[in-house]
């Protein structure tokens, strides 16, 4: 068994903000989403793929910021892009800088789906902002959604403060359930204007999947034999599965998509592409404005950032090391004949417990994260990690025998 880490301040500027902050701190980043007591709650910083906790514990970070972090922490050449924009340039005006059209001009080049773009702040501005395109373009007001879109009204989960007049025309589906959303739109076809997934599966604490054989290419058929509008959202997978999105990766063009987290390397920014004639809804009959949209900082990341995904070929780096990290893990899980799973290969690796009648697989769950965490490997119990450019293969290394280790430990505490 690992010691316990010592996290005294992390506790300290916890019980200070519950006295500031409704929670101390925001939503995910709660400690109830990881294990209360083991993890820290504030980190002091970051380079490459590591980050240190205001204790000082160093830690191998997978967890990138939930996604954003695609090259490492404190990128220099993104960040002095950056800084030289702010200080030569300025970055937030009246008007529109030039870099807009440099950035639309590259995503046009890379996404399959982008004859025109829109860029926002943050996801969950891409995928309202799409579903309102939807919904201008058909004249319809359903929706089928499957995946996380978001915090916002017509998505977000917990439904505290959100009359269900905001939703109730809104139905989930399952990831590769095609008959699933056949029923749907048998019976609300013809008042949907969208169906919206995730390309690559990730529902909550549980395993990501991929899209089965025909699943998206299926999507596409039904929503274009109602006359909808198919939408990928690709916060995750764009700019990880390929410089494309997962869109190019699995050779399924959707009539718009949204991209944002890996774009510019955890500068904020989120993009609405799609086909012109959908997009072009924007000049007149759909409104979208925003004092920040236009800030032209995140834009200069994001473009420098896909410079460097492009030069130095990162996501075909990411692909070998997640693919070498995915067969060590998988090793030691089998070796470990425990009721443990391992999804995500080679972007978003996730280690998950299967559910038993007797829920041992929650007391599993928690003392493997515990003991991982105490190693200084930071992955979360209820959310897919990601492997970013910056990881070493000594840190993947490392990792692998980390896991295979608290495996160990947990499996002589509960088994």
């Amino acid at each position: 068994m690992a010691d316990k880490l010592k996290l005294d301040k992390s506790e300290q500027l916890y019980q200070e903000a519950l006295t500031q902050i409704p929670g101390a701190v925001l939503g995910i980043r709660r400690p109830y989403n990881f294990v209360p007591g083991e993890y820290p709650i504030f980190f002091d910083s970051a380079k490459g793929g590591r980050v240190i906790d205001v204790d000082g514990n160093e830690y191998i970070d997978y967890l990138c910021a939930y996604g954003p972090i695609i090259l490492g922490h404190r990128e220099d050449e993104v960040d002095d892009a950056v800084v030289n924009q702010i200080k030569n340039k300025g970055f937030c005006f009246s008007l529109t800088q030039p870099v807009q059209n440099l950035l639309t001009a590259k995503l046009q080049e890379l996404i399959p789906s982008c004859e025109m773009a829109v860029f926002v702040k943050t996801g969950s501005d891409a995928t309202t902002t799409a579903i309102r395109i939807s919904r201008g373009y058909t004249g319809k007001k359903k929706v089928l959604r499957c995946g996380y879109h978001g915090w916002h009204d017509w998505c977000v989960e917990v439904k505290g403060g959100v009359p269900e007049k905001l939703y109730e025309d809104v139905y989930e589906f399952e990831y590769n359930d095609l008959d699933q959303v056949r029923d749907l739109m048998k019976k609300h076809g013809s008042d949907v204007a969208s169906i919206i997934v995730t390309p690559v599966g990730h529902p909550l604490a549980k395993p990501v999947e991929m899209p089965k054989p025909g699943f998206l290419e299926g999507l596409k058929e039904i929503a274009e034999e109602y006359e909808s509008v198919l939408v990928f959202d690709e916060i995750r997978s764009g700019f990880r599965c390929d410089l494309g999105g997962a869109q190019k990766y699995f050779g399924v063009t959707p009539h718009l998509s949204v991209f944002g987290k890996a774009m510019a390397n955890g500068w904020p920014i989120g993009a609405v592409v799609g086909k012109k004639d959908i997009m072009m809804k924007l000049a007149d009959d759909v409104f979208l404005s925003s004092t920040f949209f236009p800030n032209s900082d995140s834009q200069v990341a994001a473009l420098k950032t896909i410079e460097v995904l492009q030069r130095d070929k990162v996501l075909d780096v990411i692909k070998e090391k997640g693919a070498f990290f995915a067969k060590g893990l998988k090793e030691v899980i089998e070796k470990s004949n425990m009721p443990v799973e391992f999804s995500g290969e080679p972007w978003m690796p996730y280690i998950t417990f299967t559910a038993d009648e007797d829920k041992l697989y929650k007391k599993l769950r928690n003392e493997f994260y515990t003991q991982l965490i105490r190693r200084k490997v930071f992955l979360q119990p209820y959310h897919h990690g990601y492997v970013c450019y910056r990881h070493t293969t000594e840190d993947l290394q490392y990792t692998i025998n980390m896991v295979a280790e608290s495996l160990q430990d947990a499996k002589k505490k509960f088994l």
